[in-house]
């Protein structure tokens, strides 16, 4: 009998990039076991360093091979899986979602560090600082534009679920935490993405996770 491939992963509750690559592999159905190890525990710093070779999660051991990057996992998976159709076939789309998923892995730095992913906490006009509304911005215009030039034939950025949808899930979840409200079509993009079966479940065990990560809880002056 094969071995199931192994996704290490951190703190549901805060780990923004262990969402990508969790609801991407659980979304396109993939079959595979999880491992979560506490972020910034003696666990942690005993074993981040054997199970990835930057000591961060998620990291993928499939078979022989560790694949570690939440993109690079999802495009291990596309690649390897055909079947679940994780990038649009189209070839000229496919570039588009590929675009966008990048712009994600990059950008929007005074976003993230401004409203880091909290599933627990509502804090609803919180985070805005320089930078944020930029970010705001320009996710809503990657929304919108997704959605009407390709989004037909389903609900999500490229009309089926894509590495595109997981990549912006964790911005989703950030979006909720601190009420940030965009156009109908970004808000009824977001509503999809929170009403996934497979995203209500990464809330319920991160509602249900005792750890607190004091770095990524914003304190009276944020």
């Amino acid at each position: 009998m094969e071995n199931r491939p192994v996704l290490y992963i951190g703190n549901k509750n805060y780990s923004s990039w262990s969402l990508r690559a969790w609801l991407g592999l659980k979304v396109a159905g993939v079959d595979f076991d999880e491992k979560l190890v506490p972020l910034f525990t003696k666990e942690w710093d005993a074993k981040a360093p054997v199970f990835s070779p930057t000591a961060k999660v998620p990291a993928l051991f499939d078979g022989s091979k560790t694949i570690w990057e939440a993109l690079g996992i999802l495009e291990y998976i596309a690649d390897s899986r055909p079947d679940t159709m994780l990038w649009p076939l189209d070839r000229d789309v496919r570039a588009i979602a590929r675009s966008v998923s990048l712009e994600m892995h990059g950008g929007f730095g005074a976003l993230r560090g401004a409203m880091p992913m909290n599933c627990r906490k509502s804090l609803p006009g919180r985070g805005r600082k320089a930078g944020v509304d930029k970010d705001i911005i320009r996710i809503t215009e990657i929304f919108k534009t997704c959605r009407t030039q390709f989004g037909q034939g389903g609900d999500f950025l490229f009309g089926h679920f894509s590495i595109a949808d997981a990549m912006f899930a964790p911005v989703v979840s950030r979006f909720k935490t601190y009420d940030v409200t965009l156009d109908p079509i970004g808000n009824a993009y977001m509503e999809t993405i929170l009403a996934l079966p497979e995203m209500k479940a990464w809330y319920n065990d991160a509602l249900a996770e005792e750890w607190v990560v004091a770095i990524d809880e914003l304190d009276e002056t944020d």
